[in-house]
């Protein structure tokens, strides 16, 4: 009996992760706050999102329909992420881009759904964008980069 009680502690502490491999494993950005700060920074819709990795609802952003020249940024710390020219009408009520402004967005693999396959975030703030998927132009990257219109500000080309 004893030696079976040694297997399964000595089992259990090498299955489980502690707190320090959990703490190991996540990303680190330039831009860092606190949830009090990031909430008294962004509204509460914008927080929703960019910290809560929430969903706006389809058709609810005015930047779905923004087809000005300009580049969108990061509305949490204005990092610039993708530009106008790469942007498309996907149909499915979100801004959708072709293309990211390399270097400037994040990916991270989601393990709990399969249908949202990879999860965007700004690489300089962590924030929440959105999902990629394979399903965009084909005359172009093939990319559908479906973007949270809240988690974006547009800055017009002077």
């Amino acid at each position: 009996m004893k030696k079976i009680f040694t297997l399964v502690i000595i089992t259990l502490s090498f299955s489980c992760n502690s707190s320090a491999q959990k703490n190991k494993n996540k990303e680190t950005f330039e831009i860092t706050k606190t949830e009090a700060e990031w909430k008294e920074q962004l509204t509460e819709q914008e927080y929703y999102v960019l910290r809560q990795a929430g969903t706006e609802r389809a058709f609810s952003s005015p930047l779905n329909n923004e087809y000005s020249e300009g580049t969108f940024h990061c509305a949490a710390c204005h990092t610039p992420l993708f530009k106008s020219e790469h942007k498309f009408d996907s149909g499915t009520g979100w801004p959708s881009f072709d293309r990211e402004i390399k270097g400037n967005v994040a990916y991270t693999k989601e393990s709990s759904s399969a249908f949202y396959g990879i999860e965007e975030h700004c690489a300089t703030c962590g924030g929440h964008l959105g999902h990629v998927f394979n399903d965009g132009p084909r005359n172009t990257t093939g990319k559908r980069h479906c973007i949270n219109g809240v988690a974006l500000e547009f800055v017009p080309k002077k």
